[in-house]
């Protein structure tokens, strides 16, 4: 019997069973920002399939946060109400739900990736005016505008809206989108961040809007509600950002109320060289567990379950979580269950599937 990934665990006030969540995965199938029924049946399969957490896809906090236009937005009420539907069907699985918080800066106004992404749309695509730290191209993407003190004031205001919104529709958790080469992550990396103000230089100012970001949305949320910020641990270039600079951001994010930090890592640069293996970003979730202090969550080529009850029973994070995995099968939890010999959850309308008494 599993004690260890199939243990339960408590942030704030919000209890979850077991360790194996679900990572937020953009589907590039909203209208204008409102979620549709690809998203019912998308992450219902994944709450029928046993998952006890779900972390909702890269969520737009204003229009031109989009990666595409096909990206969830939670920036107006009608986007609010088209979530709250998916979720009373996920709580009523016994599912939890956090919301990943996004703005997609200057990889934003891209094209659908499964039709010539990541490339910029044209203008008779309906391509918008992207923003960034500098007016710094991701590849051979649009050149964003330099985003202005006017700008970033209204960002955190953005935000704060958005976790209003993402609270009134029932989420139980809110995740913050510091990673993979997006906007609060352009600003933390040197590669990215070439400003001489007081949002540029030093690891104080490159990570000024995200700790400003931070305190707005912890102040937009009830005490009781989880607040987890995922970020890329490492850029994988040299003169980028990097290991050393996680950590000490991890103990300022844990200052202002962040409960969780969700460990990934690249995305901010295109002549990244990854060095991809099975569980590849564990140790950097591990150096900031030990090192900062804080709850992590491990993600990145874990796919087997004693792999995954390792990371958990070993101390090397708290929770575990699976992307492609879980596209691959949706029902992934409960085999993971079974294999580690714990009983499966089980909706009552597939019970006559069980067997072995799991």
């Amino acid at each position: 019997m599993s004690q260890s990934l199939f243990s339960p665990i408590t942030l704030r006030l919000l209890s979850v069973p077991d360790r194996l969540w679900v990572s937020p995965m953009c589907q590039y199938s909203a209208v204008d920002g409102v979620v549709n029924q690809w998203h019912h049946v998308h992450l219902g399969a994944f709450a029928t399939g046993g998952a006890s957490l779900i972390i909702a896809e890269a969520s737009a906090v204003c229009p031109e946060g989009r990666i595409t236009p096909g990206d969830a937005g939670i920036w107006n009420d009608e986007q609010r109400d088209a979530w709250s539907e998916v979720l009373d069907f996920l709580h009523a699985q016994g599912t939890r739900v956090a919301l990943q918080l996004a703005h997609a800066g200057r990889k934003a106004s891209a094209r659908i990736p499964w039709h010539e992404g990541p490339t910029s749309l044209a203008d008779t695509e309906g391509a918008w005016q992207t923003v960034a730290p500098s007016a710094q191209a991701y590849g051979k993407m649009a050149v964003p505008s330099e985003m202005t003190r006017a700008d970033l004031e209204q960002l955190v205001l953005d935000f704060e809206a958005a976790t209003t919104r993402a609270v009134q529709a029932g989420f139980d958790a809110i995740e913050l989108h510091a990673a993979h080469g997006y906007l609060l992550h352009e600003f933390l990396s040197p590669i990215s961040n070439a400003r001489t103000d007081a949002y540029g230089g030093d690891l104080a100012g490159r990570a000024k809007i995200l700790l400003q970001v931070t305190d707005a949305v912890r102040s937009a949320m009830p005490e009781s509600m989880p607040l987890l910020v995922r970020i890329s641990a490492t850029d994988w270039i040299e003169g980028g950002w990097d290991i050393d600079e996680s950590i000490e951001l991890s103990r300022m994010l844990k200052e202002l109320g962040v409960d969780m930090m969700d460990v990934s890592s690249g995305g901010v640069d295109p002549r990244q060289k990854i060095l991809l293996g099975p569980s590849y970003q564990v140790p950097f979730a591990t150096r900031i567990r030990n090192e900062a202090g804080i709850p992590v969550a491990a993600v990145g080529l874990i796919t087997e379950s004693a792999q995954a009850e390792a990371i958990v029973r070993d101390g090397l994070a708290d929770v575990v979580l699976a992307g492609r995995a879980f596209l691959r099968e949706p029902t992934f939890a409960r085999r993971m269950a079974v294999e580690l010999g714990v009983e499966a959850r089980w909706p009552p309308q597939y019970l006559r599937a069980r067997n072995d008494g799991h």
